[in-house]
């Protein structure tokens, strides 16, 4: 288990899929998410049984507040290359009476130091749309600097945003 100020992140169980269900159901929590096609609680619970195992070119893990076993978040760390020394993050507290109170920062935190000296990564790399200014915030408080932005590439309710990417090389965790 890797563990931060507020956070333990573990892997993910099958009996985690209906949890998850429910906040890829959730409009608000999914708001500024890529969503995919509807999925049953059946056929996440197929997917979820069938995880791939955690290993270096990706990794999958449930957030837990310290102290409790609640699930209220997911983070990965995918698409890594040790060729490049760099892999995608992604981040999701589905608890929406866990927004604000930094467990998303402690997250993102608790990943990045693993990656960096667990994984030998030198870079770790994310993408957030524009408006979704609470996720920027997170991401800077770790040290995440802007490094570009793609025009008008996620659409929701009806309107076109703007994407920015964003980068954190090792050394460079706060």
């Amino acid at each position: 288990m890797l563990t931060g100020d507020l956070v333990r992140l573990r892997p993910l169980e099958p009996s985690d899929a209906e949890t998850m269900w429910r906040w890829n159901n959730d409009p608000e929590i999914g708001r500024w998410m890529f969503r995919g096609y509807p999925e049953s609680l059946a056929q996440i619970t197929e997917r979820f049984a069938a995880l791939p195992r955690n290993a270096y070119a990706g990794t999958f893990l449930g957030v837990e507040p310290l102290g409790e076993q609640r699930l209220i978040g997911s983070v990965r760390l995918r698409d890594a290359a040790p060729e490049t020394g760099a892999a995608e993050l992604d981040l999701r507290i589905g608890d929406k009476d866990c927004w604000g109170r930094g467990y998303a920062t402690d997250t993102v935190r608790v990943i990045c130091r693993f990656g960096f000296d667990e994984m030998r990564l030198h870079r770790i790399a994310l993408t957030v749309v524009a408006d979704n200014e609470p996720a920027r915030r997170v991401y800077e408080k770790a040290g995440f600097v802007a490094e570009g932005r793609q025009r008008e590439c996620f659409r929701r309710d009806g309107k076109w945003h703007d994407m920015i990417l964003m980068g954190l090389l090792e050394g460079e965790l706060r």
